[in-house]
């Protein structure tokens, strides 16, 4: 009687467990890099930002002419010019090659600050998008592609975020 029982509750669990194993979760996988950067906001972003430091993209690239312009005089003029003549060349060679780091330094940071500042933005929306698509389709889970091995394409929701973020944040 006790072998019976016993018998049973082992029964009852491995159906339980059946009965767990049947209710699948629902997955999704995303692109999230791809989602943010493909959306027309983020576009137009870039082409912005790239028309904004433009100046001084160009300001740099007129000292580096000037630079190379010192190299090139010292290499010719190498003998010919007096002491005093080349140091003060090559005075001013290290000072516009200071500046010239000084200015790509700055750039490069005031760019990356406005880029991330724009992408954090952007990619906390988009996992609203996300968040929004999974309750509409029913979604356990939605996974990054970054993290995944494999997956079948079906399961993809990148260009479908995509667009439904262009629809909620039309690019201004």
């Amino acid at each position: 009687m006790v072998t019976n029982l016993r018998v049973m509750v082992v029964a009852a669990g491995l159906l339980l467990g059946a009965v767990a194993v049947s209710a699948q979760t629902k997955v999704a996988v995303i692109n999230l890099q791809k989602a943010v950067l493909d959306t027309a906001e983020i576009k137009k972003a870039s082409a912005a930002l790239e028309a904004k430091y433009k100046p001084r993209q160009a300001a740099m690239e007129k000292l580096r002419k000037e630079l190379d312009d010192i190299q090139q005089k010292l290499q010719t003029l190498a003998g010919k010019l007096t002491q005093q003549a080349e140091a003060e060349l090559n005075l001013d060679g290290q000072r516009k090659q200071r500046d010239l780091q000084r200015m790509g330094e700055d750039l490069q940071a005031d760019v990356d600050a406005e880029r991330n500042d724009i992408l954090g933005r952007s990619t906390q929306r988009m996992q609203k998008i996300v968040a929004q698509i999974a309750e509409q389709k029913g979604l356990d889970v939605v996974v990054d592609v970054t993290n995944t091995v494999f997956f079948k394409p079906a399961l993809e929701i990148t260009a479908e975020a995509t667009a439904a973020y262009d629809k909620a944040h039309p690019a201004k």
